[in-house]
């Protein structure tokens, strides 16, 4: 094998890693926004929580679709500022997710934890993405 077969198998490898990676996070972000609604609809039924669950629906769905557009956009400069957009709707999220009301249920607490978790990590991933690109 010549030294640029070695070449470009090296980058076939990373193109197919970056892919993944890249389909992994759309999952990841799918994911969390259909966990969103799931919990949304256990929710106690008081005003407060209707209006920040539709929020929380909101900024937990764009998360996903911002990140979805960024992989198809033209530019290395439109790339980061949809990745701005997921960061700041991963923020977002949390803050609903802080905002809603549980009564005395012990389930859903576990979930509101689990899923402010979910955002402050997707949180984390996306501000790394924005710095690299950066």
């Amino acid at each position: 094998m010549n030294k640029s077969q070695t070449t470009n198998d090296k980058q076939a490898s990373i193109s197919k890693t970056q892919r993944t990676k890249q389909y992994d996070l759309e999952d990841r972000t799918y994911a969390f926004a259909k966990r969103v609604r799931i919990f949304v609809r256990s929710l106690p039924k008081t005003l407060g929580n209707l209006e920040d669950a539709k929020q929380l629906v909101r900024s937990s769905g764009s998360v996903g679709a911002n990140y979805i557009e960024a992989n198809e956009s033209l530019s290395k400069k439109d790339f980061r500022h949809r990745i701005k957009i997921c960061r700041k709707e991963a923020k977002e999220s949390r803050y609903w997710l802080r905002l809603i009301d549980l009564g005395e249920s012990p389930a859903g607490q576990r979930e509101q934890d689990l899923l402010i978790q979910e955002a402050t990590e997707l949180l984390s991933i996306f501000s790394a993405i924005a710095n690299k690109t950066g």
